[in-house]
């Protein structure tokens, strides 16, 4: 599948039913347009399977309600959405993006109490999030933006919103020749990269930034949980950024990004090491099992 996200062949469902690709469309005034009122999931399917799935359903109804936008549909309402998609579409490994926002209704101020949440799923092939990174190590800018404090934003929910200064960051950075951004939180600790975690190893252990003001994806649990069974320690905490000089390997984690190795941030250098290249490959079967 290629071209325009707007302009393709196939199905998308939205409120119960499986529409035409390019009729999937919502109304100029729908409150999301305006103030950026949605959550989402992004998910891949493996081999016909999609990854964590029923976690993710559960993650886009707790966003929902963090936002003070609450999901009509269950856990098992949207799971059978989503495998309505792949079906009618014909795919078995894909990228799945459910997303739900407040619609255009009786509302049109900052408040929209009134408005009807609506839920769509669409999915698509989708490859390497970083293109030949996996191999390579990804090459990141360090971001002007920081990640914000928990007392102003509801940091655990998937929102829209919170992507804003994530877009501006990876523009920023691919300006520059690089794949992405790290970002550091507002107490100038690491965080995250724009739409992944990170990690870092020195001395055989491996260190990650405490999600005490970031999303902790669903694939970070697991890669720690992974890493733990391997016997390696674990260390979550906050990371300074004059400690960069002194890790050698990274790597990002996410559903898009699945496991991708490092090779530079900013002005710090790291390689592609044996640690990095095993968690990348043991989670890659994982996924498959």
């Amino acid at each position: 599948m290629a071209g325009s996200y707007d302009d393709r062949d196939g199905k998308i469902w939205m409120d119960g039913t499986l529409v035409d690709w390019r009729d999937a469309n919502v109304h100029i005034l729908s409150h999301a347009m305006h103030y950026a009122s949605s959550v989402f999931e992004g998910e891949r399917a493996y081999n016909g399977k999609i990854f964590k799935s029923r976690l993710h359903s559960e993650r886009l109804i707790r966003s929902g309600a963090l936002i003070d936008m609450p999901i009509s549909q269950s856990v098992d309402e949207i799971e059978a959405a989503k495998a309505a998609v792949m079906a009618a579409n014909g795919l078995t490994d894909a990228y799945i993006r459910v997303l739900a926002w407040r619609g255009a209704g009786e509302d049109m101020g900052v408040a929209s109490a009134r408005n009807p949440v609506r839920m769509a799923v669409s999915a698509w092939e989708w490859g390497n999030y970083y293109g030949d990174a996996k191999t390579k190590g990804a090459k990141l800018d360090i971001s002007k933006w920081k990640r914000p404090s928990p007392e102003t934003i509801p940091c655990e929910a998937k929102a829209a919103g919170l992507y804003m200064i994530c877009t501006m960051s990876k523009h920023a950075a691919e300006a520059k020749g690089c794949s992405d951004a790290m970002m550091f939180d507002y107490r100038g600790y690491v965080a995250e990269a724009t739409g992944a975690n990170m990690f870092f190893v020195k001395d055989g252990e491996v260190h990650t930034p405490l999600a005490d003001c970031f999303l902790n994806g669903l694939t970070r649990q697991t890669v720690i949980g992974m890493l733990k069974e391997k016997g390696i320690k674990v260390t979550e905490r906050h990371i300074m950024p004059e400690e960069l000089e002194g890790f050698e390997q990274c790597w990002l984690t996410g559903t898009a990004a699945e496991v991708t190795p490092v090779g530079q941030i900013g002005d710090y250098n790291f390689e592609v090491g044996a640690m990095a290249r095993d968690i990348s490959d043991s989670y890659e079967k994982l996924v498959r099992l």
